[in-house]
């Protein structure tokens, strides 16, 4: 049974990094359900990465710090869907179905600095990077996206509310994030339905997080203050990525899902606050 309805829909799938990142395990989970997947990266070595994990699949270069990048990117998935679509006689083939944006950075080269000495530059390249190229690529996409039933999904964090010194700047950027999922969905429905929201993991064990300052110590901490010990998993965060992307939840627009194993709940665990008596 085709549970998820994505069989023979075309998803973008930008910020496959290697076989840890939420967006190699989102694009497994969608080509094994039948979707045809599509991948950006930006860089070439990247790409030689991500056809060597799915060699059938097309895989464009795109910095989306470059705003003629991404218009060279739609152009190019559009005359691939074009051709396929020719060779496909199935209604909507040419239609992009969904995008998974999966890019954020963070220049942590300056060390853990608090708050208020973020580097200007730092912090509005991880905006444009993080957040803004979310809001370039969907307006950039706009006419290729299947007007009702397209659905673009961006990766953010399970709270921007919870102040951790080595994740920093980060986390507003994430919050500039969040509030994009609701006002991209607004403006969207005054000419379809395409549908955006987020997926907020907890901890996870990934490329991205590699980067960051003393990320081990709080990751083995989050793990123990979700509800069943262990942490999340990043193909749960993939699971949840297809689920959004799919028909099977069409009711669901502007929102963030939270995967974060209880943790959010369990904060005054008794085990943990004995722990630091």
């Amino acid at each position: 049974m085709d549970f998820l309805q994505v069989s023979g829909r075309n998803i973008l799938v930008m910020g496959v990094a290697n076989r840890k990142s939420v967006a190699y395990h989102s694009a497994k989970v969608l080509a094994d359900a039948g979707a045809n997947v599509i991948f950006s990266v930006r860089s070439e070595q990247r790409r030689e990465a991500v056809q060597k994990l799915f060699p059938d699949a097309p895989c464009f270069l795109c910095d989306v710090e470059d705003q003629a990048q991404i218009d060279r990117l739609r152009d190019d998935v559009t005359s691939l869907l074009s051709s396929s679509d020719s060779e496909n006689s199935d209604d909507g083939s040419s239609s992009l179905h969904g995008i998974v944006h999966s890019i954020a950075f963070a220049d942590y080269s300056a060390g853990w600095l608090p708050f208020h000495e973020t580097p200007r530059p730092a912090f509005l390249q991880a905006i444009d990077l993080s957040c803004y190229s979310l809001i370039a690529v969907s307006n950039a996409f706009r006419e290729l996206l299947d007007k009702e039933h397209g659905s673009v999904v961006t990766i953010s964090i399970s709270t921007t509310r919870m102040a951790a010194e080595n994740y920093g700047y980060m986390a507003p950027v994430k919050a500039a994030l969040d509030s994009s999922i609701c006002f991209l969905a607004k403006a969207f429905s005054k000419f379809s339905t395409v549908r955006f929201n987020a997926v907020c993991p907890g901890l996870l064990k990934s490329s991205a997080s590699a980067g960051i300052p003393g990320y081990v110590d709080s990751y083995l901490y989050a793990e123990e203050a979700t509800l069943r010990k262990q942490a999340v998993q990043t193909g749960e965060v993939a699971d949840t990525v297809a689920f959004l992307l799919s028909p099977r939840s069409s009711g669901i627009n502007a929102q963030g899902i939270v995967i974060d194993a209880g943790m959010s709940t369990n904060y005054f665990d008794a085990d943990l606050v004995n722990r630091g008596n």
